[in-house]
């Protein structure tokens, strides 16, 4: 579970973030949705520890992070993945060695139990096909399942993901999402979505928040979204259906 409590963050005077309380809990799949500039990308960067809130607390299972040294930041981000808007795939590196690569840094596991563990993920992901591939010769889909297979090979209890399905056709979200959301079940973490994806709110949107403007103006899931009476989640809406 990660909790944010009364978190404000601005640049420069200008209030980006204001107030926000939030729960994301473990076992679901939990979206941060607003429109572009609406704080919402800043918000998961101060979720993850690459900004700093001007006031108010981040808590990882009661764990305050906006109080930790160095020494218990380290420990904490290795119990978090990461699934990257694009991908971020080494491109001198196969599949496999990517997927390895986050293994290599900090597991202390022999190198046949660290591939072992690889192969694993990639299974899990149903990429096992692809391990001797580089990046450049896999689809888009097949480069987000290897980053997922890449972000769960430490069995982290956080996942964070950022946009996960940007320049994927529909078919292909629909898989990276089910995907995403049958990972966070089967392994209980806590993942938090980054999205402006209607198709993705509806099909795993488990714990929504949506942000505009800096301010938290509404917070339900899938179920409760389509009969909100909020007019700036309607719009939002609306738009991105159109998309």
């Amino acid at each position: 579970m990660v909790e944010v409590k009364h978190l404000s963050k601005s640049f420069d005077g200008r209030t980006v973030l204001n107030d926000i309380n939030a729960l994301f809990e473990t076992g679901k799949t939990n979206l941060i949705i607003g429109r572009s500039g609406s704080g919402k990308t800043v918000l998961l960067k101060n979720i993850i520890g690459l900004q700093r809130p001007g006031s108010g607390q981040i808590l990882y299972d009661g764990r305050e992070l906006t109080g930790m040294k160095k020494r218990e930041l380290d420990l904490l981000r290795r119990e978090m993945g990461m699934l990257f808007q694009g991908s971020a795939l080494f491109d001198s590196m196969t599949v496999l060695e990517n997927v390895m690569f986050p293994l290599d840094m900090f597991s202390p596991d022999s190198f046949k139990e660290r591939q072992k563990r690889a192969m694993l993920c990639l299974e899990r992901v149903d990429l096992l096909e692809a391990e001797h591939l580089y990046p450049s010769e896999i689809s888009g889909g097949m480069m987000k399942r290897a980053a997922i297979a890449r972000a769960i090979a430490l069995k982290p209890k956080y996942l964070f993901c950022d946009e996960p399905n940007s320049g994927l056709d529909p078919k292909t979200s629909l898989l990276i999402d089910d995907l995403i959301h049958s990972i966070t079940r089967d392994y209980r973490m806590t993942t938090i979505i980054n999205t402006h994806d209607m198709n993705s709110v509806k099909n795993i949107g488990e714990n929504i928040i949506f942000i505009r403007e800096g301010i938290l103006e509404w917070r339900g899931n899938k179920d409760e979204i389509v009969s909100s009476h909020n007019e700036a989640l309607n719009d939002f809406i609306f738009a991105a259906s159109r998309r």
